[in-house]
């Protein structure tokens, strides 16, 4: 009987104790940072063989640098500055914009496209490689009419 009432009496403390530190997982599962984050900027309508300004702004929360390679994607095939590929070196206090100007000549949808690879000589300190997914992409689409 004695022992039955020491169970009873730990009981609360214990559910105590993991309600404390379910709360304090919780926590630190919100300090999680984003490795890349993407903001395409274009215009959604344009008028036939008219030239376009796409933006894309890659930025990360990760502390240390890595080295992107940001492209654009499209199913219609295009000549020109679509073709171009930067490679750069990201950090957190360092976002990165890239710019392309073409002319569209019907309706289409652009991709976007951010990868995160190994290369060095491109950061000055030296890059890392996140675990988890290496390519970002977010998809436009324009009209022309």
């Amino acid at each position: 009987m004695h022992l039955l009432q020491l169970l009873f009496r730990a009981g609360p403390a214990i559910l105590l104790l993991v309600f404390c530190l379910q709360l304090r997982t919780n926590k630190a599962e919100e300090d999680t940072r984003k490795v890349l984050s993407m903001e395409v900027q274009m215009p959604r309508k344009t008028a036939p063989n008219e030239e376009i300004s796409v933006t894309v702004i890659v930025q990360t929360e990760l502390r240390e640098c890595m080295v992107i390679q940001c492209s654009l994607l499209s199913r219609n095939p295009m000549e020109g500055p679509f073709n171009y590929v930067y490679t750069a070196c990201l950090c957190d206090s360092n976002p990165r914009t890239f710019y392309w100007d073409f002319e569209v000549n019907k309706t289409m949808s652009i991709i976007a496209l951010t990868h995160i690879f190994d290369k060095e000589d491109i950061c000055p300190y030296k890059a890392v490689v996140p675990n988890g997914p290496k390519y970002f992409y977010m998809a436009k689409n324009i009209t022309v009419s």
